[in-house]
C-alpha cells in the first residue's frame, strides 16, 4: 500500500489524479457489431466492376495455386504446405491493396498473398520445399520472409513502418497473422508499439476458427479479436473475410489512414480454414465434417461469381479464360517443382547476416572441409 492509499495520510486522495483519464474516446475505436459485407448487399452496386473482375481472377488463380501446392506435398515435392483454401479473399485483397513501395509481412500460410503481389509461385514455395532460407529477395519484392514462428513478423512490420516514418518515406506495412498468433506476446507488443508510435502499419488477422486444433473460444473471451484494438488505442474493424471487395475496402481505408499519419488499424477478417492446418494435420480429430459445409456455401469464389453473373460481368467465355490462365500457372508450377534443383550446401550461410559472424565463418569452413573430404574419397574410390 502506498502513502496515497492510506486514509489517514495527508497525501491521501479519495479519487485518482487527472492523469488516469482516457487519452482518447474509446467509442470510435470499437468495431461494428457485425462484420462488414459488400456482396449480397446494396453496397455491391457501387463496387468498381474492374476491381471485382480483378479480384475474381485472382481468387480463381489462388484456388488453383492452393490445390496444386497441396498435390505437390502428396507427391513428395513439398515438405509441408499450409493451405489457404477458403481464405483466398483475405490473401488477394492484402496483396492488391498495397502500392509497390509498401511492404507485406506474411505468415507461413500467406504464400498466396505473396504470389498475388507478384512473387513467382516457385519462389514462394521454396522455403516449404526446404531448398532455401526464404526463396526470394525481400527487398526486391517488398515482401518480408514467410514467417513460420507465430506472430514474430508483427514487431518487424512495426519497426519497418516506424523507421520509414522517421525517414520521411511514404511507406505502409501490412502484417498478416492468424487468430492463433493473437495469443502470442509478439502480437501484443507489436500493437502497443505501433499505437504509441502511430506507426503506418495495418494488422490483418485472418480468424479462420482454429489455431491448429485449438478453437477460438479456447484462446480468447473477447467479444471479437477486433475489440482487442481498443486496449492499445487504435481502431478495430470487423469484416467478412470471404467477401473479397469488403476485405479490399476495409484494408484500403486502413492503408490510407496509415499513409496519412493517423496510425495503425487492427482488422479481423472472419473466415474459415476449410483444409487441415497443414498436410501433416488430421482435422477430423477435432472438428466434424458437417461443420465445414456452411462455409463451402459461403466460398469466396462462389460469392464473387454470383455477384458478377447477376451484374452481367461474367459469362462462360470469361470464366473459361480465367480458369485457363490459372491452369497455365499451375502447369508452370508443376514443371518447375518436378525438376530436382542443384543446391550448394554452402548457401546455408549466405544472406544470414550482412557481415557473417565468426561462428558462422567457422561452421562454413568446417562444412567445406567435410565436403572436400567426401569428394576426395569419392574420387579415390572411382580410381580404384
Amino acid at each position: 500500500m502506498t502513502v496515497q492509499e492510506l486514509p489517514d495520510s495527508p497525501a491521501y486522495r479519495p479519487t485518482p489524479p487527472p492523469a488516469w483519464k482516457p487519452r482518447t474516446d474509446p467509442a470510435p475505436l470499437l468495431p461494428d457489431p457485425e462484420p462488414l459485407r459488400v456482396l449480397g448487399t446494396d453496397a455491391a452496386a457501387d463496387a468498381d466492376p474492374e476491381l471485382l473482375l480483378t479480384l475474381y481472377a485472382q481468387l480463381v488463380r489462388g484456388r488453383r495455386y492452393n490445390v496444386q501446392a497441396t498435390a505437390l506435398t502428396k507427391q513428395g515435392r513439398l515438405a509441408v504446405y499450409p493451405s489457404s483454401t477458403g481464405q483466398e479473399a483475405c490473401e488477394v485483397a492484402a496483396a492488391l491493396v498495397l502500392e509497390e513501395r509498401d511492404w507485406l509481412f506474411p505468415s507461413y500460410r500467406d504464400t498466396l498473398a505473396a504470389v498475388a503481389r507478384g512473387l513467382d509461385p516457385v519462389q514462394a514455395l521454396t522455403l516449404l520445399r526446404g531448398d532455401w532460407h526464404t526463396g526470394y529477395d525481400p527487398y526486391e519484392h517488398r515482401i518480408a520472409p514467410l514467417c513460420t514462428p507465430l506472430a514474430t513478423q508483427l514487431p518487424h512490420a512495426v519497426g519497418l513502418a516506424h523507421a520509414a516514418r522517421l525517414k520521411g518515406d511514404d511507406v505502409v506495412a501490412l502484417a498478416m497473422v492468424g487468430d492463433g498468433g493473437t495469443s502470442e506476446g509478439d502480437f501484443h507488443e507489436a500493437l502497443n508499439f505501433a499505437a504509441v508510435w502511430r506507426a503506418p502499419v495495418v494488422f490483418l488477422v485472418q480468424n479462420n476458427g482454429f489455431a491448429i486444433s485449438v478453437p477460438l473460444a479456447k484462446q480468447t473471451a473477447a467479444p471479437s479479436l477486433a475489440h482487442k484494438a481498443v486496449g492499445y488505442g487504435m481502431p478495430g474493424r470487423l469484416v467478412d473475410g470471404n467477401d473479397a471487395p469488403a476485405v479490399h475496402q476495409v484494408l484500403a481505408q486502413a492503408v490510407a489512414r496509415a499513409r496519412a499519419g493517423e496510425g495503425p488499424t487492427l482488422i479481423e477478417a472472419v473466415t474459415y480454414r476449410v483444409e487441415a492446418h497443414t498436410n501433416a494435420d488430421d482435422a477430423t480429430r477435432y472438428r466434424a465434417a458437417d461443420e465445414i459445409d456452411p462455409w463451402r456455401d459461403h466460398d469466396p469464389i462462389l460469392l464473387m461469381e454470383r455477384e458478377l453473373t447477376d451484374r452481367g460481368l461474367l459469362d462462360d467465355e470469361r470464366r473459361r479464360a480465367v480458369a485457363d490462365e490459372a491452369e497455365e500457372m499451375a502447369a508452370r508450377l508443376r514443371q518447375h517443382m518436378n525438376a530436382d534443383p542443384a543446391l550448394d550446401p554452402a548457401d546455408l550461410f549466405a544472406d544470414v547476416f550482412a557481415e557473417p559472424t565468426g561462428q558462422l565463418r567457422e561452421q562454413e569452413a568446417r562444412l567445406r572441409a567435410e565436403l572436400a573430404a567426401e569428394a576426395a574419397d569419392a574420387d579415390g574410390g572411382s580410381a580404384r
